[in-house]
């Protein structure tokens, strides 16, 4: 397995922008954050109203972010354009996501098709972009099919999470909680349409919820909401089949997974650690990579999340910093990382934002 160096930033301070629940409260939104490169503190310095942007993107260009908004009824998708210092300037569209509760969206490197992951409905939508990034409309939909042995989490499909493979932009990967599955497409970008190839079953009841790849190695990572495990899967990225391989807890020995619900998994980019968030312990698991497939998981610790309910991690460019957030604390947790061992550790004050559920960070343009 051969790590990736990582580079370091050349120019200004990097962006974090912030997705949350907002409710009512029409002054809520997506907040724009600015992070000092000495110590990773975050400093708010503008909120664009929008409602309920639970999730977030970035086009490849880093000059549109897209949210979603996981209000009842059917979900949206909005795209916001950025200038070059990665602030708000205005509104470029809006169109609907495919389903209910929207709560995950990816864009295609191609540019011109972002996808949704719709929890309520348990569909994958299409959205096809303009060229300026504005969603045009939703030109396809897929129903994910099936249930799971929770009667109360998995009574019919939730997609979760879907994304592109990087490496392999006509394979798309979509995560279902309610079906305990991994569903595999093939996606035309010249037609904007999911061919469906394939269905990978996980553990029954384990309730996956995000996945990630690994960046060289054929290895993905698949968090399970329900049953605080993290499975290790080969991928074959020429097919893009997964095959479940290891199961490891993100709970410390003996710690119970009852009122645990882990949220959000992620791995370096030299692809030698992973990292995964647990609500209710309210820790970050950190585990070493190991073996040349990078199917092995080694468990290093668990670190404070520097607060609670932590829903989404996310990495700053140089990955120096991981950002925590803490939803049920309304705050996002700033933690020094040691790209040597891989081990967290506090440092800046944590940002107060309510409802804080997405923390996206964006390295300036150059």
């Amino acid at each position: 397995m051969t790590s990736v160096p990582l580079t370091r930033r050349t120019v200004g301070p990097a962006r974090v922008y912030l997705g949350a629940y907002t409710g009512d409260d029409a002054e809520r939104g997506i907040g724009v954050a600015r992070v000092d490169d000495a110590t990773g503190a975050l400093r708010l310095d503008a909120v664009t109203p929008a409602a309920d942007p639970s999730f977030l993107a970035l086009a490849s260009s880093g000059r549109v972010l897209y949210a979603v908004h996981e209000t009842g009824g059917e979900g949206r998708v909005s795209a916001f354009s950025l200038d070059r210092d990665g602030g708000v300037t205005g509104v470029l569209g809006s169109c609907p996501s495919g389903g209910g509760a929207p709560c995950h969206l990816s864009v295609h490197p191609a540019g011109r098709h972002l996808f949704t992951a719709n929890y309520a409905t348990g569909t994958v939508g299409v959205v096809t972009l303009a060229p300026d990034g504005a969603p045009l409309e939703v030109s396809q939909v897929v129903r994910h099919v099936g249930s799971g042995p929770d009667p109360d989490r998995q009574e019919g499909p939730h997609a979760h999470m879907v994304l592109t493979d990087p490496a392999a932009p006509d394979r798309v990967l979509a995560v279902d909680l309610g079906t305990d599955s991994v569903h595999g497409y093939a996606f035309d970008a010249a037609r904007g349409r999911l061919t469906s190839e394939r269905e990978t079953r996980l553990a029954p009841g384990s309730g996956p919820r995000h996945l990630a790849l690994h960046p060289v190695a054929g290895a993905a990572y698949v968090l399970g909401e329900l049953d605080s495990t993290l499975t290790a899967c080969a991928y074959d990225r020429a097919t893009g089949a997964l095959t479940p391989g290891p199961v490891v807890s993100l709970l410390p020995a003996g710690v119970s997974p009852a009122g645990n619900m882990p949220a959000e998994v992620l791995v370096s980019s030299d692809g030698r650690f992973v990292y995964a968030s647990n609500r209710g312990h309210d820790s970050v698991a950190v585990f070493a990579v190991t073996g040349s497939e990078g199917t092995g998981l080694r468990l290093l610790g668990h670190h404070p999340c520097g607060g609670r309910g932590p829903r989404h991690l996310s990495l700053d460019p140089d990955e120096r910093w991981m950002f925590v957030a803490n939803q049920d604390s309304g705050s996002v947790a700033v933690l020094a990382r040691d790209p040597a061992t891989g081990a967290l550790a506090p440092s800046a004050a944590p940002l107060p934002y309510p409802e804080v559920v997405c923390v996206l960070p964006k390295a300036p343009v150059a």
